[in-house]
């Protein structure tokens, strides 16, 4: 009988200055980071539990080596990595592109999630879920090429503003993750967002802000189709859904596009459910991770009682199933990188 050791652990500064961290980092020999791997990170059992399953799979003689061609860590995004409150930052996206549409769509006005998206009904709005999300997108990008989208989310980035917060979406990522990724990284861990938000909406970003590149991004997709246009050949946008990469779509799109179950999986909420019960039910030592947002003063309190990022089902189950609950306000002594 095989010995299967699970360890299952819950988990402004400008673009250009994350990107230095986040990608010069990971060029550093692990025993570089050894002094002080997550500086961000409060000292208890949530960090030491990172660190034990790092060194015990990284390590050449012990039990739980296991070859850096199968070292994978995959990550959700809205609010694993950044802010997912009050809404999510794609719905924010979606909102702005479909206010701007609205007066060549008159039937938007009595149509959700359009409907709510005109009268500013945010609680409808999170009630459609990441689902919605892409219907918003779907129908407010369609008939364009996959560079004329990534170029309206790139600038839509560089301009909009946290209404909380007032600082770029992309300064509010969790410092601590940061430092996680470049750890693992370090110790020849491949990072890879899973996340059900829109694909060609993250991948624009990721590598600046997370040192993740585009091919290790997956998210939910619209249906392309490839084109000649004025003699270029391009890849455009149809207005019908291709994948939803949510919920149990997640170990769906990680089996069909990674092609290898990861050792380790990070989320915060029952969207990620799924993740992490097919991650961490592998053989050999693995690592589940949900971080729980239980800071309203540094960022926001929140888990069953959520539309955004609802943390009901995963959190009963962790315990029974040995995952580690982050807790944002013990464990992290930061949670965003400072401001410029």
């Amino acid at each position: 009988m095989r010995h299967v050791h699970h360890t299952r652990i819950t988990g402004q500064v400008p673009m250009c200055i994350l990107a230095l961290v986040v990608l010069t980092l990971p060029n550093l020999p692990a025993f570089a980071q050894q002094a002080d791997r997550l500086p961000s990170w409060n000292d208890g059992p949530a960090k030491t539990a990172i660190v034990e399953f790092v060194e015990a799979i990284a390590t050449e003689d012990s039990p739980d080596f296991v070859p850096p061609a199968k070292r994978i860590a995959v990550f959700d995004n809205d609010g694993t990595l950044w802010s997912e409150q009050p809404i999510y930052v794609q719905l924010a996206f979606a909102m702005d592109r479909v206010k701007a549409l609205a007066s060549e769509h008159p039937e938007w006005k009595n149509k959700q999630p359009f409907k709510a998206v005109l009268e500013d009904d945010r609680e409808a709005l999170a009630k459609a879920g990441m689902e919605g999300i892409v219907k918003l997108v779907m129908a407010s990008h369609a008939g364009m090429t996959s560079e004329e989208f990534s170029a309206i989310a790139t600038d839509w980035l560089a301009t909009a503003r946290h209404p909380r917060f007032n600082r770029p979406y992309t300064e509010l990522v969790y410092q601590p993750m940061l430092e996680l990724l470049a750890y693992l990284r370090a110790n020849d861990i491949k990072t890879y967002i899973i996340s059900g938000g829109g694909i060609e909406f993250m991948r624009p970003w990721t590598e600046a802000v997370y040192g993740i590149p585009p091919e290790q991004v997956f998210g939910s997709s619209i249906k392309t189709e490839f084109e000649i246009r004025d003699g270029e050949p391009v890849i455009v946008r149809l207005p019908e859904m291709n994948f939803v990469d949510d919920k149990a779509g997640k170990p769906v799109g990680i089996n069909t596009f990674i092609g290898r179950r990861p050792i380790a999986a990070f989320g915060n909420s029952d969207g990620d459910l799924q993740m992490l019960q097919w991650t961490t039910a592998g053989d050999g030592r693995r690592l589940g991770v949900i971080v729980r947002h239980d800071d309203a003063d540094r960022e926001y309190a929140y888990d069953r009682d959520s539309h955004v990022g609802r943390l009901d089902k995963a959190m009963e189950q962790a315990p029974d199933a040995d995952w580690l609950i982050i807790s944002m306000k013990r464990d992290w002594k930061s949670v965003f990188p400072p401001e410029q």
